[in-house]
């Protein structure tokens, strides 16, 4: 740390907005298609990819190392980027080829030898991931997130093209790994012309040490954070089979919706901001209260309105997948919040300590899981969640935030009234559901008046508090130098 930068609270603010632009706008086109596939597909088609893309999403972390994360954080970036591309490319490249080769092992152990095909070809986007690592992290780190939009959009047109095409000639679950992997093969391929890096390779020994020591931590968070993401597929493939693990992997996807929505913005400009900023805690918790007055009332009442929306929006078929829905939108809520804790304690190198909670989170939740579904089936799969989040990852988090200086009173103080502000928001859409006839009507109406509800009662706290992040003095950032 080398100085002041005045600068860097606009920053973070202008690749916020992008980054908020661009989640939404990928949200979107993803929901069009993601309609699109559910009325093509089986539930036991979707449950099939869902088994591969599980794999795919856990081992992915692992090719990163959390080479990422260092590289964005680090005060001489040009030092460490030949190492962090090197250890990236060779890392992805090795977990490739496993998958490639125990591709039907896993499938085999997943309860779903269908999808060996697709976990073998969705493997080629480990090694890509680990070839872009760099310029990847610089992008991030200079909060370009216009650019990230752009290869989002990218992205999404080239994986959103080729898999409808290869579905309509009759490649299936196929196709939509073959999509996945032209997507990754462009957007890889962006990263290095728009963060306007060329790839250089090499090993500085002395770097070698510290870069896996912070990242190393990360990459084995980040890999159980992803089981915390997937423990749920794995146990019900084994246990309630592809066709009930399909209606689960609906629910979980529709209550991403508003949850990824704000959990990539959070995650887009919390590590390279608190890295660079000396607000603490005050800071801290000003973004939380933001992001759980956001999170809280979408989380809330797309429980509320779990049957019409499921109903409206992918067909009757689908209806056993509401009560699972109803408990995984509180569930998003309370991710984002997590985001951002484990966002702030990364910057403040403590990777160790959320490593630690990610291990209690992953085996709580994996024996509450085993047993849930046993005795209560998707729903029960769905309620896990909650509880193990509330009463396991919530007082972790407040003791591991200590540590740093941090007392979880300021987030009360700051976050109660978002949270008195939900409840009527949320009794207005159940009235609607009791009131009204129909799914589309309860949607429309419901929604409708959850939005004003809330809205009347936040708007003043809302703009207090907007308006205290922004007036936030700069003096209080130093700067990390690129050099």
């Amino acid at each position: 740390m080398t100085g002041q930068e005045p600068g860097l609270r606009a920053k973070a603010t202008r690749a916020a907005a992008w980054s908020g632009m661009s989640t939404i706008v990928l949200r979107l086109g993803s929901l069009v298609v993601g309609i699109i596939l559910a009325r093509i597909l089986s539930p036991e088609q979707f449950g099939v990819y869902a088994v591969a893309l599980t794999v795919q999403s856990i081992l992915i972390t692992v090719a990163d190392l959390g080479l990422s994360a260092d590289l964005i954080r680090s005060d001489k970036p040009d030092r460490i980027a030949p190492t962090v591309a090197t250890l990236g490319l060779a890392m992805g490249t090795t977990m490739t080829i496993i998958t490639v080769l125990s591709s039907g092992l896993l499938a085999d152990l997943l309860g779903s030898p269908e999808a060996a095909p697709a976990i073998s070809v969705l493997a080629f986007t480990l090694a890509l991931a680990g070839a872009s690592v760099v310029p990847y992290a610089l992008l991030q780190r200079r909060f370009q997130q216009r650019e990230m939009f752009l290869i989002g959009v990218a992205d999404f047109i080239v994986s959103t093209t080729v898999t409808l095409v290869l579905i309509g000639l009759g490649f299936g679950v196929l196709g939509l790994a073959i999509g996945r992997v032209a997507a990754q093969i462009v957007s890889s391929a962006l990263q290095f012309v728009l963060a306007r890096v060329k790839p250089r390779y090499g090993i500085d020994r002395s770097v070698v040490g510290p870069v896996l020591a912070f990242g190393l931590p990360i990459a084995a968070a980040n890999m159980l954070s992803w089981g915390l993401l997937n423990v749920d597929n794995i146990v019900l493939a084994r246990v309630a089979g592809a066709t009930a693990l399909g209606y689960y992997v609906l629910a979980f996807n529709i209550s991403s919706w508003p949850m990824s929505a704000l959990a990539q913005v959070v995650r887009s400009v919390s590590l390279p901001y608190f890295s660079r900023s000396t607000e603490g805690g005050r800071g801290l918790a000003a973004l939380t209260a933001v992001a759980w007055a956001g999170a809280l009332p979408a989380g809330a009442t797309l429980a509320a309105l779990s049957a019409p929306v499921i109903e409206v929006v992918y067909g009757a078929k689908w209806l056993p997948a509401a009560p699972v829905l109803a408990a995984l939108g509180v569930y998003g809520s309370m991710r984002v919040v997590f985001d951002i804790f484990a966002g702030y304690l990364y910057a403040r190198g403590k990777s160790g300590g959320v490593l630690i909670i990610q291990i209690v989170w992953l085996v709580a939740l994996t024996v509450g899981m085993i047993f849930a579904t046993r005795a209560y089936g998707i729903v029960g799969a769905g309620w896990v969640h909650v509880v193990v989040a509330a009463v396991v990852i919530l007082p972790a988090y407040a003791i591991a935030l200590r540590g740093t200086g941090v007392r979880m009173a300021e987030f009360v103080r700051a976050a109660w009234w978002p949270t008195l502000a939900t409840v009527p928001a949320v009794l207005a859409a159940l009235g609607a559901r009791w009131l009204l006839p129909g799914a589309l009507l309860e949607l429309l109406v419901g929604g409708g008046a959850a939005v004003l509800v809330y809205g009347a009662l936040m708007w003043p706290w809302l703009r207090t508090h907007v308006r205290a992040i922004r007036a936030g003095g700069d003096s209080a950032i130093v700067e990390v130098s690129d050099e």
